[in-house]
């Protein structure tokens, strides 16, 4: 996830800054809404298409993970939708109650880092050890066998 979320940066802020330059924002909290939708579908478009064109992403070919439906097929357009939106519960329970409970700065961050580990501790009550947004898209994470040529 720490890989993951290093290349999501770069593209996170090449998006945002591409937004400021088309909208040319003077007014941020006006345009708040506007600015995490459209990062909200940049982040979705990169991971959608990655997942259904090889299903890896380029931290997940590192790792030999790929993701595929639970035939062992190529995601389709649906299922990578479903996976990606279903995703984001691993940070929006933790999110919420931040909000909810006006919870700010440090024991915001410990709140986060919590949920996230919650949710990451589930998928060891599931018998294959499958994440729940996979589960609710039909999609299963595999593990790639090291190539010949691979170092030990």
């Amino acid at each position: 996830m720490l890989y993951e979320a290093v290349l999501l940066f770069g593209i996170f802020f090449s998006a945002d800054f591409l937004f400021d330059l088309l909208i040319q924002s003077h007014n941020e909290s006006i345009l708040r809404h506007g600015r995490q939708l459209y990062l909200f579908l940049v982040i979705g478009a990169y991971f959608i298409y990655f997942w259904r064109h090889s299903g890896q992403t380029l931290p997940m070919q590192t790792w030999r993970i790929k993701i595929v439906a639970r035939d062992m097929s190529a995601l389709t357009f649906k299922q990578a939708c479903l996976r990606y939106c279903a995703a984001w519960m691993w940070v929006f329970p933790a999110l919420a109650c931040n909000y909810l409970f006006g919870i700010k700065q440090w024991p915001g961050v410990i709140v986060f880092f919590i949920g996230l580990a919650a949710w990451a501790f589930m998928s060891h009550l599931d018998k294959n050890g499958q994440f729940i947004h996979d589960k609710f898209a039909g999609t299963q994470l595999i593990s790639l066998p090291k190539k010949k040529n691979e170092l030990k």
